[in-house]
């Protein structure tokens, strides 16, 4: 039997992760916010948080740039407003993370995205 690639999956999670937060790159650059679905994820698993966390990174990027310059300011600025998005996202991938790990009865639809913005 195949053994599955980690390099293969790896790959293949973060090109599916970019094909969710690019119908909304457009919007990001006039909100500098970014949708990202969590729709199809089991967070209840490591995997599938795992895959999230890695969704809002991207998202981050997206949102504060991430053009390839070596200046210190620019650099700097980016990684700041990064780590904020990523920070600023935090509660509400907790909260997504426990309402995956101890589900209750919930009326109307269940939140499925989390709002990256720029930090």
């Amino acid at each position: 039997m195949l053994k599955p690639n980690p390099a293969l999956i790896a790959a293949a999670a973060l090109a599916f992760a970019a094909a969710l937060v690019v119908p909304t790159v457009s919007q990001a650059a006039e909100l500098d916010s970014v949708t990202v679905s969590y729709a199809d994820l089991n967070l209840a698993s490591v995997t599938g948080a795992t895959v999230l966390q890695r969704r809002i990174s991207f998202a981050a990027q997206v949102v504060c740039g991430n053009e390839g310059t070596r200046q210190y300011d620019i650099v700097r600025e980016r990684t700041v407003c990064r780590d904020g998005a990523i920070e600023g996202a935090q509660p509400a991938f907790e909260a997504a993370l426990a309402a995956a790990r101890h589900p209750s009865v919930t009326v109307g639809a269940a939140a499925t995205s989390i709002i990256v913005k720029a930090g």
